[in-house]
């Protein structure tokens, strides 16, 4: 049999690998995704760049500058005396006075660009190297970096806020920026000068150079302007009088701005090497003692005048004004010295020891015809007090005898018109009243019972007219004293519960003096704005208010007080005055004393209190009681011989002549006890003919209950 060849299967082929399936197709179909994603992310990418470009011009198109933070836009006002050069004192939000580019030294200007911004000339207003650092500090997610430019930090302090936060960094570039485009190299480093903080309270260049150096920003030589320039990094903790860790960290700081100087060629290799480590010389350190003293008070008056004429505080503060204030530097240091002296005696002297800061003195003088405050003391140290005694209100006492005599010639009355003057009761009342140390003297004229200051006198004028009290305060306010407290309408008003304050009583006897013509109390003279024009100017005009030629008779009788009565301590100034004294009892003791004269050119009313206002003035008095013909009349002739020096002796327009008495009673005041209104007053009859008066007390007067006015 022939042999048969077995038939074989066909042998399977491997399987092909994920390349080889797919093969090239395969691997070209991933390499297209690859680029798809790529070119996905490059377009988002230039989307995103396209959108942040057409942002940012978005941006800085429609930033613009806001308004100046008020702060940094302010200039100080100058406060001046009535000769409208020496100064008074200086108001402001920030210690600063604005200057021109033109009036700041070149040294300064090349000092402050190489101490914080050595590309300013030619740099856009922004620094690449600080954007660069502040994104990298914003992606670390640290505080953003402040502005390196001088530009941006003009922007920053006068513009922004210090808040370190994206949005004005944003904003902050693109102004910089917008700022570099619109505004002068010269006009930002002015304004920059101008604005930024040198430390000592001084903003601005030219309240550096005078607090460090005592000149101006044109007169810094190189030393000081780049010492200044050093400081602006950081003010505080540089100030030389910190101490040789600070003068140490200053002179590193300052031999940098040298080197910067010389390096832009601003100074020569001499003078870099003159100056170099060698700190300038500097004024010593002042506290701010804007208020401090007795100017205090006067500042502080002109400032709330300026406030009820309209100004408003940024006005005022930062305004660059130039205040002339109406206060005389020789009244007003003579009422200082005057007023600290008869404190001091008035201490020495008293009868038991007491503390000199609890005795208060104020002095008011006011012109006649203008209304012009020359002088006040209110207090030592406003710092210390800010309590002004001489604009405080206290018990008037025996001077508001004064509106009750013009209240009585309004009335029909006459200087001989007959009164009461001994103890007795008042109609409609049940309390007698009583002259100071019970004195009687009998019946006595208008014109006596003005001169010896008599209680029962007076009482009995207020009962006698058909509306005495209400009368007697017309009186007093149309002489320009307004009503206050204790202003009780009742018949003993005119012995002075009722509370005035010194320059009121200074006001109210200088209408006295100008015959009848008030003026508006004031103490700004004048104000002009930052570029000289004048805004404001005092009233000094007057209007008649109480009829002349019965002014003229209470002239009389008030001139009589100085030249025969209770206030003949002010003879001695050899001028014509007329005068009132007043001393007021609670409780047998002395709580105010007065003396409120006037020459035909100076009122000036002087006030004595104790404590609080309301205490005991007696342990202070040498004797016995704090009398008004003491201390108050002392002070008052010492002020007024100054104030009066060079003036002409100018006399009142009197109708009458003096009537002197022989003897003066030498007498204590008595209390006051509580009162009623008069039931039944008596109406004078018309001419009365002059009476035979009394010139001295009876030999034995009645004892004097606690209580009243005095003289």
């Amino acid at each position: 049999m022939a042999d048969r060849k077995k038939s074989r299967k066909p042998r399977r082929a491997l399987a092909p690998s994920a390349s080889q399936r797919h093969g090239p197709h395969r691997t070209k179909k991933k390499a297209s995704r690859a680029r798809r994603v790529v070119t996905a992310i490059a377009i988002t990418l230039a989307t995103l760049m396209i959108v942040g470009v057409l942002g940012s011009l978005i941006f800085y198109a429609r930033v613009k500058l806001p308004d100046p933070n008020a702060d940094f836009n302010s200039q100080t006002s100058t406060v001046l005396f009535r000769d409208g050069s020496t100064k008074l004192g200086e108001l402001a939000i920030q210690n600063r006075t604005m200057v021109d580019y033109s009036a700041m030294s070149d040294n300064v200007k090349a000092a402050v660009v190489a101490a914080e911004d050595r590309s300013f000339w030619s740099n856009k207003g922004v620094s690449p190297k600080g954007i660069v650092r502040s994104l990298f500090q914003i992606a670390r997610g640290k505080d953003l970096q402040s502005g390196s430019t001088i530009t941006q930090q003009y922007i920053k302090i006068r513009y922004l806020t210090s808040k370190q936060t994206m949005s004005r960094k944003l904003t902050e570039l693109a102004l910089a920026v917008k700022m570099n485009r619109e505004v002068s190299k010269d006009e930002i480093l002015a304004g920059y000068l101008n604005t930024v903080y040198f430390g000592r309270n001084a903003y601005g260049v030219e309240k550096a150079a005078t607090t460090y150096f005592g000149t101006n920003a044109a007169g810094l030589n190189v030393p000081q302007s780049a010492m200044l320039s050093a400081l602006v990094n950081s003010p505080s903790t540089l100030d030389p009088a910190n101490g040789d860790d600070a003068k140490r960290d200053l002179t590193e700081r300052y031999d940098y701005v040298l080197d910067g100087m010389l390096e832009a060629g601003k100074i020569s290799q001499a003078d870099h090497d003159a100056n170099y480590d060698k700190l300038p010389d500097t004024l010593p350190v002042t506290q701010s003692d804007l208020y401090g003293g007795t100017n205090g008070f006067l500042l502080t008056m002109a400032e709330q005048e300026l406030r009820k004429a309209g100004f408003s505080e940024e006005q005022i503060d930062g305004g660059g004004l130039t205040i002339t204030t109406t206060f005389d530097q020789k009244m007003q240091d003579a009422a200082v010295k005057t007023a600290t002296d008869n404190v001091s005696t008035a201490i020495r002297k008293a009868k038991t020891n007491q503390d000199a800061s609890t005795l208060h003195a104020a002095v008011a003088s006011i012109g006649v015809g203008t209304g012009e405050v020359y002088a006040l003391y209110g207090g030592p140290d406003f710092l210390k007090s800010q309590i002004n005694w001489a604009t405080t209100a206290r018990p008037a006492a025996s001077t508001f005898k004064a509106w009750a005599l013009v209240a009585g010639l309004r009335n029909g009355f006459t200087l001989n018109s007959t009164l009461t003057g001994s103890t007795f009761t008042p109609n409609g009342d049940n309390v007698v009243v009583r002259n100071d140390g019970g004195v009687n003297y009998g019946s006595v004229t208008l014109q006596k019972a003005t001169s010896y200051s008599m209680n029962t006198a007076f009482t009995d004028l207020e009962q006698r007219m058909p509306n005495g009290p209400a009368d007697t305060v017309k009186a007093a306010n149309d002489a320009g004293v307004p009503t206050g407290d204790g202003w009780d309408l009742n018949n003993r008003i005119a012995l002075g519960t009722g509370q005035v304050s010194p320059v009121d009583n200074a006001t109210g006897f200088a209408t006295l003096a100008n015959d009848g013509q008030r003026n508006t109390t004031h103490v700004v003279k004048e104000v002009k704005d930052a570029s000289g024009k004048v805004v404001y100017t005092g009233d000094t005009s007057a209007t008649q208010t109480i009829d002349a030629s019965l002014v003229h008779n209470a002239q009389t009788a008030l001139e009589s007080v100085v030249t025969s009565g209770t206030g003949t301590e002010a003879r001695q100034l050899g001028r014509q005055v007329i005068a009132k004294t007043g001393t007021k009892d609670v409780d047998d003791q002395t709580v105010s004393a007065w003396f409120v004269g006037a020459t035909k050119q100076i009122s000036t009313a002087v006030m004595f209190v104790a404590g609080d206002g309301n205490a005991n003035l007696d342990p202070y008095a040498a004797s016995g009681a704090f009398e008004s013909d003491s201390y108050p009349a002392y002070l008052w002739e010492d002020y007024m011989e100054q104030a009066s020096q060079g003036m002409d002796r100018l006399n009142f327009n009197t109708n009458a002549p003096t009537q002197a008495a022989s003897v003066r009673p030498s007498v204590r005041r008595t209390p006051t006890p509580s009162v009623t209104a008069s039931a039944t007053p008596e109406a004078p009859a018309a001419n009365e003919p002059a009476v035979d008066v009394p010139t001295a007390p009876p030999a034995s007067p009645e004892p004097a209950p606690a209580g009243t006015a005095g003289p």
